[in-house]
């Protein structure tokens, strides 16, 4: 006989108590429910999971055991897979004893010998864990952009936005939102976007440039771009990009006077006594 066939009869010789014990030990939580959605299985880790004893689970719809998001809506995974008669999975969430518990769940179809869908498999993996460092990691660098584009008040009514590093389509839209945020708090009528920390201008970020001047001149702000490079110039010019109706300066001193002029200050040099 060939290896193939001593493994299924291997198979066929286990007995139910050894099978029994296999699927109590999968480390997962595991269920079957009948076409009915009641609960005809569950293995050591889901009744561990729900926190219930066997006896307190038979016999019930596995929606009322779990209450979770997707239970009795179009979204259950378990109602596709007996209907649609392939596997499904998704993300859910349920609270369990007053705790939220966010698990990733995959589900079959439950076939008998003769290969009729009589119910549904179900697979649990815990994902909490998970779920909050991802909701930590978006938070981070939430706060990481909003520190990469301060807006800082330099003069009453004189704003100044430092970009440093390199800027692609994502910063230039997070620029535009911090810029109109902070001129909306303040009422600031100059902006400066000071650009000398950018090495590299693509075309992509140029047009945001853009946006972002004709965005701030939409609410009553005169945008000021600074520390023009002579790298960034050049491309800028390689690029085809004209910049006819944004105001530059090669320097944020430069910059600086231009909007003490406009708001109608005299900066004159202080002399030595």
């Amino acid at each position: 006989m060939s290896k193939h066939g001593d493994q299924q009869t291997g198979a066929m010789d286990m007995d139910a108590a050894m099978k029994s014990q296999i699927l109590e030990q999968i480390p997962t939580p595991l269920m079957a429910v009948g076409r009915d959605l009641k609960v005809m299985y569950m293995n050591a880790a889901g009744r561990q999971f729900l926190g219930m004893s066997w006896e307190e689970i038979k016999k019930k719809h596995c929606y009322e055991l779990f209450c979770s998001e997707h239970c009795q809506t179009p979204e259950c995974c378990m109602r596709q897979a007996i209907d649609g008669g392939k596997a499904m999975a998704a993300r859910n969430t349920t609270t369990l004893r007053g705790k939220t518990t966010h698990f990733e769940y995959t589900a079959c179809p439950l076939k008998d010998a003769a290969g009729e869908i009589v119910g549904g498999l179900e697979f649990i993996v815990d994902i909490t864990a998970k779920v909050q460092d991802e909701k930590r990691l978006r938070e981070q660098s939430a706060t990481i952009q909003k520190m990469s584009t301060p807006a800082i008040r330099l003069w009453e009514g004189i704003l100044v936005l430092p970009v440093v590093g390199v800027v692609d389509s994502q910063r230039a839209q997070q620029m535009m939102e911090t810029i109109l945020t902070k001129i909306a708090e303040t009422s600031a009528r100059v902006i400066i976007m000071d650009i000398q920390g950018v090495a590299a201008v693509d075309t992509a970020v140029a047009h945001h440039m853009i946006k972002i001047t004709k965005a701030t001149k939409l609410m009553g702000c005169e945008c000021i771009v600074s520390g023009m490079s002579s790298a960034v110039a050049q491309s800028l010019v390689q690029l085809g990009i004209v910049l006819d109706t944004v105001r530059t300066t090669a320097t944020l001193k430069d910059a600086l006077q231009e909007s003490l002029a406009q708001l109608g200050h005299v900066v004159k040099n202080a002399k030595q006594s």
